[in-house]
């Protein structure tokens, strides 16, 4: 069975934050959330755990990717905090179903090696994975939770797109999940989740597959660890590709789309970008699709789901930003660095 790495767990979700009121703090500390501190030193083990494979940076760059680092940590810090308060934290059983879930695919002497690898205990594991699933169930509760899709807002899409559901020719309705060994900057999965090397890409989308086989929703997979910045947002949607353009692109890929039934997903395919998951979502003949099309309204009905959904996020986040009383005192620290060159 192939191995899942660790690391796919050991992420954080992006979204960016900002700091504000300036006041001294001690000297290990990188940033205060509401009192409580996020320390150099955890900060220091986010970056060697993301850039442990990159090319050596320079100074400026290593600080600019701390920087970003530590704004996901504030917001990380920010949702937990909430999730706390409203008591929403995971509870053990969570974290070991979590945890047996990771050691599944290792031995206990491998998995003890994934760990130590990384600098981890089984303690700093079940800390993370605890703040990870305690974030997870504040976001589903408040967001999730809260998606209502109307006919008339399926309606009223339908109207505003009409022509975009005129086909000129045979089409087919796909979202893939794409997974590189080579992480892009301009990726912003919900996760923040990034493979570092093609071990760690492999590793990656097979765990994904598993997801898929075990009945998880591929565009929520894809929104949380997708990277493929055109598609991750809006859960790997991929629109309505003319078949003409399946034969430019690929023959062998053109057979094996042709091959799947509408709600299948693909085996892991290795292509020059990465490794990717595809899902034919529908297959339609050329003309006008009608509203009352039950694939046109599942369609219409996801991409309005999923652009609530990124729409609520980002306001909740800036909500909680807007609450919480937040001192960066990296980014205090290079602005008082610079002044005092000057």
């Amino acid at each position: 069975m192939q191995k899942r790495w660790l690391s796919v767990f050991i992420g954080a979700s992006v979204i960016l934050a900002g700091c504000s009121c300036k006041r001294s703090l001690p000297a290990n500390v990188a940033a205060m959330v509401n009192n409580r501190p996020i320390t150099y030193e955890e900060l220091d083990k986010k970056y060697q755990l993301q850039f442990e494979t990159a090319p050596s940076s320079s100074d400026d760059q290593t600080t600019t990717q701390k920087l970003e680092i530590l704004r996901v940590l504030i917001d990380n810090e920010i949702m937990l905090q909430r999730a706390e308060k409203l008591g929403l934290m995971a509870v053990d059983a969570d974290v070991d179903a979590k945890i047996a879930e990771l050691k599944a695919p290792y031995t206990q002497e491998e998995f003890q090696r994934q760990l130590t690898k990384r600098k981890m205990s089984m303690e700093d594991l079940k800390a993370q994975l605890r703040r990870e699933l305690s974030v997870t169930k504040l976001l589903n509760k408040e967001i999730t939770s809260h998606i209502n899709i109307t006919d008339k807002d399926v309606e009223n899409f339908y109207n505003t797109n009409k022509a975009s559901f005129n086909l000129p020719e045979p089409q087919v309705h796909m979202g893939q999940i794409l997974v590189t060994s080579n992480p892009d900057p301009n990726v912003h999965n919900l996760k923040n989740d990034k493979a570092q090397n093609d071990d760690q890409a492999k590793a990656k989308i097979l765990m994904i597959e598993n997801r898929l086989k075990a009945g998880e929703d591929f565009g929520m997979i894809a929104q949380n660890l997708s990277e493929d910045a055109a598609t991750a947002s809006n859960g790997g949607d991929l629109g309505f590709i003319p078949e003409s353009s399946l034969d430019r692109a690929n023959p062998e890929l053109r057979k094996l789309v042709m091959s799947m039934q509408p709600g299948q997903t693909s085996k892991v395919i290795h292509t020059q970008e990465g490794y990717r998951i595809l899902k034919v979502v529908s297959k339609e003949p050329d003309g006008q699709r009608a509203l009352n099309d039950p694939q046109v309204q599942q369609s219409i009905r996801e991409q309005l789901r999923n652009r609530k959904d990124q729409l609520l996020r980002a306001a909740y986040f800036e909500m909680g930003r807007n609450e919480a009383q937040v001192v960066n005192q990296l980014a205090n620290s290079i602005i008082a660095e610079r002044d005092q060159k000057q």
